[in-house]
């Protein structure tokens, strides 16, 4: 299958090509979402980019599609399965997950060094970046802003194990080469705002294309300067996604994305006398002991639970739902029955 280099700059590969390979070859082409707004979305095609109709296609950045053309109109005809997601829990509340960006192979973190760390949201958006199935990558940018960087490389690395940590300035370009040997492929950017994302987009695209602004005097946070997910190539290859500014971020569905964020107290819990142990109270709880022991941080276990219990509660809700979705289904079906003898009774 023939694809314009115009797919190119946006993370076409062979893989794709047989992958395309496989859909009606009736007027479809290939495209992927670089943004999605309205029941509508900006797609790079194979002649260049396109404006589609969404249709009943729940998108974002990042997604593989086929487009159908219709006259002057273009809808997205299919969807395709996605390798990779990063997914939170929806900000509503509800006991669906909102996908964040598609098909990525590297997630930023971004923590700024500017302000305290706080290692427990780093956690958190660390099981985020491992259950995608993208590999993480901590970025802490201003170091600019810090005498001794070792300091704090040193803390975050303890509690990313797995994960490479720089330390980053945007604004004097230090660390910037090394990221951008370590990214590859579809690289999401995530993070709080104030952590300097769309700066350091910037630095990484080579020129200021993403809007920025100054952090507020008073709290540190950062005003929402990315208002949309946008998929954008990078210069070396590959591409780029900025995300807006995460105020909450839920675990969905994340159980191995925690396992993997804390790999050393997996480890202790094997050790545990009960395969069921919570690491709370039992008695031979080899996590306990670890902590008693020095060997394992108590806030590190404290922010273990939290993340463990707010998983549970989401996928508890999950299976809530989905209870009450089949109970409907059969409510229906057994009313459509009901109708049915009716109607040959009579």
């Amino acid at each position: 299958m023939f694809v314009p280099g115009h797919l190119l700059p946006y993370g076409w590969n062979d893989t794709l090509s047989g992958t395309f390979g496989d859909y009606p070859a009736d007027g479809r082409e290939p495209g992927r979402v670089i943004r999605v707004d309205r029941g509508h979305c900006d797609v790079a095609a194979p002649a260049g980019l396109v404006r589609a109709h969404v249709g009943e296609h729940i998108l974002c950045t990042g997604d593989w599609v086929t487009l159908h053309r219709l006259g002057d109109e273009i809808a997205v005809a299919d969807l395709l399965p996605r390798r990779s997601a990063i997914v939170r829990s929806s900000a509503s509340g509800r006991s669906e997950g909102q996908v964040l960006a598609a098909n990525v192979d590297t997630v930023v973190i971004a923590a700024a060094l500017d302000t305290a760390l706080d290692l427990g949201r780093i956690e958190r958006l660390l099981a985020l970046a491992w259950e995608s199935g993208a590999q993480p990558v901590v970025a802490l940018t201003k170091s600019d802003t810090v005498q001794d960087i070792s300091v704090a490389t040193a803390e975050v690395a303890a509690v990313a194990p797995g994960a490479t940590v720089l330390a980053v300035s945007a604004d004097t370009g230090d660390g910037i080469d090394v990221l951008t040997a370590v990214i590859d492929g579809t690289v999401a950017l995530i993070g709080p705002s104030g952590a300097g994302k769309s700066t350091l987009a910037n630095a990484l695209l080579g020129e200021d294309v993403l809007a920025t602004g100054r952090v507020r005097d008073g709290d540190h946070k950062g005003r929402h300067t990315t208002a949309h997910r946008e998929l954008l190539p990078l210069p070396g290859g590959g591409a780029l996604i900025d995300t807006p500014g995460l105020r909450g971020v839920g675990m969905w569905d994340a159980a191995d994305g925690i396992d993997k964020t804390f790999p050393e107290i997996e480890e202790f819990a094997a050790q545990c006398r009960f395969t069921d142990c919570s690491h709370v109270s039992e008695p031979g709880c080899a996590v306990l002991s670890a902590v008693e022991r020095g060997e394992l941080p108590e806030r590190r276990l404290a922010s273990y639970r939290k993340l463990i219990r707010e998983n549970g509660w989401i996928a508890s809700r999950t299976d809530t739902r989905l209870r009450a979705e089949r109970e409907r289904e059969w409510k229906s079906i057994a009313r459509w029955q009901r109708q049915m003898y009716r109607s040959r009774g009579h």
